[in-house]
C-alpha cells in the first residue's frame, strides 16, 4: 500500500517536501508526529494526526508518537492566539499513559514487528539539557532572520494577541527543531508529519539537521479539518468532544459524528476511518440516492465509535439513541447508566421534588400536575391516560390512579415521563 496515495485519496495531504514519495517507496521510514500532552485524554482534534500514523504503520512504516512533555511545559503559538498553561512533570507523566493507552486503539505498540509502534517524550531528552548548551548546539545554526519569518510568529507580532509574543514561545520552534535531529540521530526519523499550522516549526526542524551534520529529511502536512460551514471541526457548545468516557460518553460520541451534515460525512468518513475506497464510494452513491436514510452518518458513528470505544458501547449507543427517537423498551431504559441516561434526555424539561415525596408513595396524577409541571391539570391528564396516551419509564400508564414509588425510580432518582410520542419529561428526585 502506497502511504501518499492512500493519504490522498482520503484529502489528508496538505503540503509534502519534494522527495518525500520517492523516500516511502524505496525503504520502511520512521516517522514522527507530535501529540499535546495538556490533558490525559485525546479529544477528535487529535484524530487526523493518530489516523495519518495509523496509516504509516499499515503501509510498513515505523511511527513514532511523540508526547510533547518539553514543549507541553512551554505551548505553540502556531494557531494560538493566547500562550498555555504550563504543566508540572507528573501531571505530564500521567497524561502520557493516558494517551498511550488511547493511542493502542489505534497503533501496535506491543509485538516484535520491526515497524512496531513507539511513544516518545521530547521532555526526557530536554530535561538535562542547559540553555548555555542548547544555545551552542541549536541556537547558533539558525539565524533570528529565519525564525521571524515563520507565519506562525508573524501572526503573533501582529497584533492577533494583545500580549504580543513571549521569548518562550518564540523559542518553540528551536525545541521542536530539536526534537526531529534528536530523533534523526538516535532512531534514524527521517520524516515528520503533523498539521499545516506545524509547517513552519517542521522546516525548521529540516533545516537544523541539514546545517547540523548535513542530513536530509522530510516532511508531510495535512490540512486543518473545518466543517462545510467553516465553523471548528470538534468544538460543540459543551466544548471539546473527548475519546475518554469521563469527558464525553460514548453515545455522546456517537451522536457527535451521526450528526455530522451530508457534506461533512462525506469528508470526515475518508478521514477518521479505514474503510477502503471503494466501499466509502459505495456508501456516498448510497448517500446521494436516498440522502434520508443517512448511510454514511450511520457508517462513520459506528467506525468511529468502535475504533475509539468498542462495539459494545456501539450497540448500547445506538440503543440509547432508539429510546429518544424510536420504539425502545422499558428494558432498554433500565439498562442506561445515569451519565448516558442524561445525555440522552438533555434538553427535555426537567423538574426536581423532594426524594420523599416519592419514597413514601405519590399518586402519578398528583405527582405530575402540583409537584412537577408536566400536565396543566388533572383532568387533562386522565384523558390523555384513557386514550394511552401516558408512559412512564417506556411503560404505558393504564390505571388513572397509579401510584409511584423509590422502585419506579431509574438509579434510585430519575422518572421519565411521556406524553404523547415526542413529549419527555424527567423529574428528579433529589
Amino acid at each position: 500500500m502506497n502511504f501518499v496515495e492512500e493519504l490522498t485519496w482520503r484529502g489528508m495531504v496538505h503540503t509534502m517536501m519534494p522527495g518525500t514519495e520517492e523516500l516511502l517507496e524505496k525503504e520502511m521510514v520512521t516517522g514522527y508526529l507530535g501529540i499535546d500532552p495538556t490533558a490525559d485524554s485525546l479529544h477528535i482534534g487529535h484524530l487526523c494526526g493518530v489516523m495519518i500514523l495509523k496509516h504509516f504503520q499499515r503501509c510498513g512504516h515505523k511511527p513514532l508518537a511523540l508526547v510533547g512533555g518539553a514543549t507541553g511545559m512551554i505551548g505553540d503559538p502556531s494557531g494560538k492566539s493566547q500562550e498555555r498553561n504550563l504543566l508540572d512533570e507528573e501531571t505530564l507523566r500521567h497524561n502520557q499513559e493516558c494517551i498511550k493507552k488511547q493511542l493502542s486503539k489505534f497503533l501496535d505498540f506491543e509485538s516484535d514487528a520491526p515497524n512496531r509502534a513507539e511513544l516518545v517524550n521530547n521532555y526526557d531528552w530536554m530535561k538535562d539539557f542547559t540553555f548555555l548548551d542548547f544555545a551552542r548546539t541549536v541556537g547558533k545554526h539558525i539565524t533570528v532572520n529565519y525564525m521571524m519569518a515563520k507565519d506562525s510568529v508573524q501572526k503573533r507580532l501582529n497584533g492577533e494577541a494583545r500580549d504580543g509574543l513571549s521569548f518562550t514561545e518564540f523559542t518553540y520552534q528551536l525545541l521542536q527543531g530539536y526534537d526531529f535531529l534528536h530523533l534523526y540521530e538516535t532512531k534514524n526519523c527521517k520524516l515528520q508529519m503533523g498539521g499545516s499550522d506545524q509547517w513552519g516549526n517542521i522546516t525548521t526542524g529540516a533545516e537544523l539537521i541539514r546545517r547540523t551534520n548535513g542530513g536530509e529529511v522530510f516532511a508531510l502536512t495535512c490540512p486543518l479539518i473545518t466543517k462545510a460551514d467553516g465553523g471548528k471541526f470538534g468544538k460543540t457548545e459543551s466544548g471539546n468532544i473527548w475519546l475518554d468516557r469521563r469527558y464525553t460518553s460514548p453515545y455522546k460520541f456517537y451522536q457527535f459524528w451521526l450528526n455530522v451534515s451530508d457534506a461533512d460525512a462525506a469528508k470526515y468518513i475518508k478521514i477518521f476511518t479505514a474503510l477502503p475506497k471503494e466501499e466509502i464510494e459505495a456508501l456516498i452513491a448510497e448517500q446521494e440516492a436516498a440522502p434520508h436514510l443517512r448511510p454514511l452518518q450511520k457508517r462513520l458513528a459506528k467506525e468511529v465509535t468502535i475504533m475509539v470505544h468498542s462495539e459494545e458501547d456501539y450497540n448500547a449507543a445506538v440503543e440509547a439513541s432508539n429510546i429518544l427517537f424510536g420504539n425502545a423498551t422499558s428494558d432498554a431504559l433500565k439498562k442506561l447508566d445515569e451519565a448516558t441516561l442524561l445525555d440522552v434526555f438533555n434538553g427535555v424539561p426537567q423538574f426536581e421534588v423532594a426524594q420523599d415525596t416519592v419514597s413514601g408513595g405519590i399518586k402519578l396524577l398528583e405527582l405530575c400536575t402540583e409537584k412537577a409541571n408536566v400536565f396543566p391539570s388533572k383532568g387533562e391528564m386522565r384523558k390523555l391516560i384513557q386514550s394511552g396516551g401516558v408512559s412512564v419509564n417506556k411503560e404505558k400508564v393504564t390505571d388513572v390512579d397509579m401510584t409511584i414509588t423509590a422502585d419506579n425510580l431509574l438509579d434510585g432518582k430519575y422518572l421519565l415521563i411521556q406524553r404523547g410520542k415526542k413529549n419527555y419529561y424527567l423529574i428528579i428526585a433529589k
